[in-house]
């Protein structure tokens, strides 16, 4: 049985001396002449490991001629290097040529833009970056179903096709069996079509995982949306993935509780359990990132309502380029200064103008605002997104009313007000953004395996 890179590291006084079968990649092959130097990593742990043959290694001729990218297998003993960078190495007694590479393999022993790595996308995991950032995305993923796990909630797999708009905005992908190329101009006629009226990608779980909190108590869902919008922003993309938990008997304030829990459980399981990709992300990508998050689970995040933070912006003695203004969303520049000038925590902002925020947030008594909140963290912005949802049936009416949208159209939904309804809050949580700022990577695309923009479909 071959042995795991990851079992090595995670035990070697178990394995000094001992004859270990290795099975990986090649990264780079240093040959010189009387003997040779192998980077080597089978995908378990995110540090390769050194590889030494000589002319007594039997395969040692194959050896010599290996490249990057090629799968090798290695047999060997397991020695102890204390004193070097790497702990241990391998002194190879055979080698074996598993699959080839010829010089057209792109992902050579130097340093890459990531640009042209988003290019070759299918193969940028073997890199140290890529490694780590995809390490850390699984890490993450497990660190949030542990969480809620813990806290008791129901795990929903909310539908990927569907009729409702949950967002009020209109940005959906089509999903249809018609032939498009047949239609010739002509109006549409879906009870041709395959569920017999409009069927689209899902933006949002949020509305049928408040179904089920009526139910269960406390849902979550973790899967992709779709959001068709043409933006090719460093933070969209038009697949990406959502933690959405909805909780009854739950108001606005038990909401941002379980937010800033929720962020601060991710960062300390992902500090134990990523040192090795933390620490590359740290030296590599952004300094001092490990400090930033570290500095966020010993703070207490900051609630301020969306009137008093735009207050505290007009008194700034910083010239922003838009203008802060009473009744419109915050811009990236304000959020920046909130988190990381005037404030130097993550702040909740709560309370927001209803004309801009969606139809289901609960109205609050001024009949001005909602009970919605926005979580803003020093380094990437907005986070996550939630807030209180309306129980009202009267209220809730009249504000999908106003978003011109159809009572029956959404009937099933405001069962979850006539029968039995409460208050209940939730939010959502985009989990590339969480991605790029637990590892200070900047760009969406590089966050996401295989990433998918307008006029961006390979793979």
């Amino acid at each position: 049985m071959r042995d795991l890179s990851y079992q090595i590291y995670q035990d070697l006084a178990a394995y000094a001396n001992k004859e270990v079968t290795l099975k990986g990649w090649v990264r780079s092959n240093r040959d010189q002449k009387a003997f040779g130097f192998i980077m080597l990593n089978d995908g378990t742990f995110f540090e390769s490991i050194q590889i030494v043959y000589d002319e007594n290694t039997k395969g040692h001729e194959e050896a010599r001629k290996v490249r990057a990218g090629m799968s090798i297998e290695v047999k060997g003993q397991v020695i102890l290097t204390p004193n070097n960078a790497q702990p241990f190495e391998i002194k190879a007694s055979s080698f074996a040529l598993l699959g080839g590479c010829d010089d057209t393999y792109p992902i050579q022993p130097k340093r890459h833009t990531r640009d042209f790595l988003r290019e070759h996308a299918n193969l940028r995991p073997r890199t140290n970056l890529f490694s780590a950032v995809f390490r850390v995305r699984s890490i993450c993923a497990l660190a949030i179903h542990h969480f809620f796990e813990e806290k008791r909630f129901l795990y929903l797999h909310s539908p990927i096709i569907t009729a409702n708009d949950g967002e009020g905005a209109g940005q959906m992908f089509q999903v249809t069996t018609l032939d498009l190329d047949k239609l010739d101009g002509k109006e549409v006629d879906y009870s041709k079509d395959f569920f017999g009226k409009p069927a689209n990608l899902t933006v949002t779980g949020q509305l049928e995982a408040e179904a089920f909190a009526l139910a269960f108590s406390n849902v979550y869902t973790f899967g992709p949306a779709f959001r068709a919008e043409n933006s090719n922003t460093l933070r969209h993309a038009s697949e990406f993935w959502m933690i959405e938990p909805e909780m009854a008997f739950a108001d606005i304030n038990d909401d941002m509780d379980i937010m800033e829990e929720l962020i601060k459980y991710i960062i300390k399981y992902v500090l134990e359990h990523a040192k090795e990709e933390m620490a590359f992300f740290d030296k590599f990508v952004e300094k001092g990132l490990i400090s930033r998050l570290t500095d966020v689970l010993n703070k207490e995040f900051v609630r301020i309502t969306h009137h008093d933070a735009i207050t505290l912006l007009k008194q700034a003695k910083v010239k922003f380029e838009e203008a802060p203004e009473y009744g419109k969303d915050l811009g990236r520049e304000h959020e920046k200064y909130l988190t990381e000038t005037y404030f130097k925590a993550p702040v909740f902002v709560k309370d927001w103008p209803e004309e801009i925020k969606a139809f289901y947030m609960r109205l609050n008594d001024d009949k001005k605002t909602v009970a919605a909140v926005d979580l803003l963290v020093p380094g990437s912005g907005e986070l996550c997104g939630g807030s209180q949802r309306e129980e009202r049936m009267d209220v809730l009416l009249k504000r999908m009313a106003e978003f011109n949208i159809k009572p029956e159209t959404m009937d099933w939904y405001l069962d979850t007000r006539r029968y039995g309804g409460c208050v209940h809050s939730g939010f959502g949580m985009g989990f590339e953004r969480l991605i790029m700022y637990i590892t200070g990577v900047e760009n969406i695309r590089d966050v996401i395996p295989f990433p998918r923009t307008p006029k961006n479909l390979e793979f």
